[in-house]
């Protein structure tokens, strides 16, 4: 049976889940720890909660910018609808998660029931001594962070999905398919020459015979050729 995971990350108007909302949430779907292509992605308007400058230099989503984006009304539909049954893989999960109940008790909906992945924790039993920060995880394992000079919801739940699974072994790529091969031995036949050669079944007779039905054939016969290579053999 297929395992199901989407990667998601938020971003905020600031910390503090009373007050502050959702202005951003990027998805990533993962079926059997592979990349579907699907996603979801979503600017939100905080309905008159200003962007703390904390919180801008960090993400750069300015005020004017989200006005014109849709409420976390119109859109939870939508992003209930996709993570519908999908265990969830979160960076400090409990942040993302509670400023997400907050939106959604707003609205009166249940809180979020998914199975949860705190990569975060994961990291820590990873890698007990070193940074836990998504940079540091895309410097540990090898993520090419290049295009991260801002925080974004999506972009960096795409970068969490490719460090998610390098920690948990990777796809192993470079595994040779070879190991799962069958491998076939190639028996050569064992060719023995007799020391002393049989002796020729054919008779003087059936040698005469044949050469008399081979003129019957006239000119053109294709045993001409032969009986010419074993006269010149016998020369």
């Amino acid at each position: 049976m297929s395992i199901r995971e989407i990667v998601l990350d938020t971003e905020t108007t600031g910390l503090d889940r009373k007050v502050d909302r959702v202005i951003e949430i990027g998805c990533v779907e993962l079926v059997d720890m592979m990349p579907t292509g699907k996603t979801f992605h979503q600017y939100i308007n905080p309905q008159g909660q200003p962007v703390h400058k904390e919180a801008f230099r960090v993400h750069g989503l300015s005020d004017v910018f989200l006005s014109s984006k849709p409420t976390f009304r119109r859109i939870a539909d939508r992003f209930l609808k996709f993570i519908d049954g999908a265990k969830l893989v979160i960076h400090n999960a409990s942040f993302d998660i509670g400023m997400l109940n907050e939106e959604l008790d707003r609205l009166g909906y249940e809180p979020l029931e998914n199975e949860i992945v705190d990569t975060l924790e994961l990291a820590k039993e990873k890698r007990p001594r070193g940074k836990h920060t998504l940079d540091a995880l895309c410097s540990a394992f090898g993520v090419d962070n290049s295009r991260r000079t801002e925080h974004g919801a999506l972009l960096d739940a795409e970068l969490l999905a490719e460090v998610y699974v390098e920690m948990l072994g990777g796809r192993q790529f470079g595994m040779s398919l070879d190991l799962f091969a069958v491998q076939e031995e190639v028996i050569k036949p064992v060719i023995r020459q007799r020391p002393t050669p049989l002796a020729s079944r054919v008779t003087a007779e059936d040698r005469a015979a044949h050469a008399a039905f081979v003129e019957t054939l006239g000119k053109e016969a294709v045993w001409l050729d032969y009986r010419e290579k074993e006269t010149s053999e016998a020369a």
